[in-house]
């Protein structure tokens, strides 16, 4: 895979344990079942690394309708360089909604903030997919001191609508080079989705503009964002618009036909990650 260096430059790319503090008493990758007793907040944790290195962190942000399960192809690779914390984001997976909780941006990156006091963590490596990526802008703008690094894999900064969308709703989402097995699954997931926490997220989502509202200029850290050439979520111009906002940051785009690029196309989008969080340490 060839990586061209550039600070605002657009790079072309081509296109899977063990848990050690999960905070339930449940398998990492499990998914939640109806009626299970839900926390004020939920991450698993996970670290395959040797037990006495004292790793960086990296904190993962789901998308809509979605859990921190959907990480799951993401593990094998990170867990072995970072200490993975994988919140569920408020009303779903295990996490109950807040009492009194307001549906916005800034309350969604304050909750990422306390997922990540809770978890005795004062900084990391923010990576978000999705409606997970809006929030880990939203995050690094307002918590830049507890932000190392920012990766955001087909993340939103404004109301977008699905271009031609698919009669199969999921094969936008993953692209159809995925197995029909993945896209039931898929399928299965966003049909049994938490109407609390769906129409919440879609409340926050509903007017947001992180341009117009400066968000993104606010941000520090340096920044990685991942985009897919043939995406029905979001041109690679209206990407490139908003990335080139971000001071210091640079855009990847993957040859696929998928816009949840962090699940369809997981293992390139790690070893991007990877290796940007890798530059920035030199």
């Amino acid at each position: 895979m060839a990586i061209i260096i550039s600070r605002r430059g657009v790079l072309h790319a081509g296109c899977g344990v063990a848990a050690i503090g999960v905070s339930a008493a449940v398998p990492a990758f499990a998914q939640p079942v109806a009626n299970e007793p839900k926390q004020d907040l939920f991450f698993a944790e996970d670290w395959f690394g040797e037990p006495w290195r004292k790793p960086e962190v990296a904190v993962l942000i789901h998308g809509n309708d979605e859990s921190g399960v959907v990480w799951y192809g993401w593990m094998p690779r990170m867990a072995r360089e970072f200490r993975v914390i994988r919140p569920d984001l408020p009303g779903f997976g295990r996490s109950k909604v807040p009492a009194g909780f307001k549906w916005s941006l800034p309350n969604l990156a304050a909750f990422i903030a306390q997922v990540m006091d809770k978890a005795g963590v004062d900084s990391a490596h923010i990576i978000g997919a999705k409606t997970g990526g809006a929030i880990a802008m939203q995050f690094a703008a307002d918590y830049p001191a507890r932000t190392r690094t920012l990766s955001v894999a087909s993340g939103p900064a404004s109301v977008i609508e699905i271009a031609n969308p698919s009669p199969i709703p999921q094969r936008d989402r993953l692209g159809t080079g995925v197995s029909k097995e993945m896209v039931d699954y898929w399928s299965t997931m966003f049909a049994t989705a938490p109407g609390e926490g769906v129409d919440g997220l879609h409340e926050a989502l509903s007017k947001f503009d992180l341009a117009r509202d400066g968000v993104l200029q606010r941000i520090k850290a340096r920044t990685l964002v991942i985009t897919a050439d043939r995406s029905a979520l979001q041109s690679v111009e209206k990407v490139r618009k908003y990335q080139m906002a971000i001071p210091n940051s640079r855009l990847v785009v993957l040859n696929s036909d998928a816009y949840h690029i962090a699940a369809a196309n997981a293992d390139v989008c790690v070893t991007n990650v990877l290796s940007f969080i890798k530059e920035t340490r030199q």
